[in-house]
């Protein structure tokens, strides 16, 4: 069976309760994303979400990481906290401007993710499509769309996002309605339902379920049992896929993430 890759990961990579436990003792702070990068195959980096960073920092980023790592990145949101979608072009041509081409081959998808409270308005959304860019300084984007709102679980959203190629990101959270939907060629999912007093984040038979998954998905099928808002399978085809262990329980969600990696090798 042909399997495309599966990165899996977390969130950033500065947080103090890792130093010690994640982190060795004593290791420079300056160095955690050596070592991270080195015990995981993805990060998504929330930083770009509140602020905006030099080409050099990107640069960085990508000699620091090994070959073969791939950094998800997610969109400012002044791109997607706003009233209408539709007038984002500015800020979206900003933001893929800013630099994070410097990542090269190892910049993965960008997550746009709006607020619970945004509703779906088919007109404004495929707006807003449109004005996320291919590519950008030679070099391939891809995009992935974490909605947050019961309103999206339509058809319409489903197949405005498989138009164009866009990755609806399934998020397995307490809080939020999930859309598993297979919209692009990768798969984009987060781990948002973990918690700090089990060693895994998760129960160690959800690690075991969520590996499955991700194999499932980086093979060309879909899981059963997700929601899913149409019953039509997509064509199968190896997906490269991304599972982030994010949010819930982020003490242990390197231990999660090293563990799924453990199981999909």
């Amino acid at each position: 069976m042909t399997q495309a890759p599966i990165r899996v990961g977390i969130g950033g990579w500065t947080f103090e309760p890792w130093r010690g436990t994640f982190y060795p003792p004593g290791l420079p702070h300056k160095r955690e994303l050596e070592h991270a990068s080195r015990q995981l195959t993805a990060i998504e980096v929330n930083g770009t979400y509140y602020s905006g960073f030099k080409p050099e920092t990107f640069a960085g980023w990508a000699a620091t990481a090994p070959e073969g790592f791939v950094f998800a990145v997610k969109a400012s949101r002044f791109c997607t906290n706003r009233k209408l979608l539709a007038d984002a072009g500015e800020s979206v041509a900003k933001f893929v401007g800013q630099g994070i081409v410097e990542l090269g081959e190892k910049l993965g998808p960008i997550l746009w993710q709006f607020m619970a409270t945004k509703k779906f308005d088919a007109d404004d959304f495929g707006a807003f499509l449109k004005l996320l860019p291919a590519e950008h300084g030679g070099v391939k984007l891809r995009h992935a769309i974490q909605v947050r709102h019961e309103s999206f679980a339509v058809p319409e959203f489903v197949e405005m996002c498989r138009a164009v190629g866009a990755a609806i990101v399934f998020a397995d959270s307490p809080d939020y309605p999930a859309i598993a939907d297979v919209t692009a060629d990768f798969v984009y999912t987060r781990l948002e339902r973990g918690a700090d007093d089990n060693p895994l984040c998760y129960p160690e038979g959800e690690i075991d379920r969520w590996a499955d998954a991700a194999k499932l998905w980086a093979s060309g099928g879909v899981p059963a049992g997700l929601p899913y808002v149409e019953d039509d399978a997509p064509p199968v085809r190896p997906r490269e896929t991304f599972v982030f262990f994010i949010h819930g329980g982020k003490v242990r969600a390197p231990a999660a993430a090293q563990a799924v990696i453990a199981r999909v090798r």
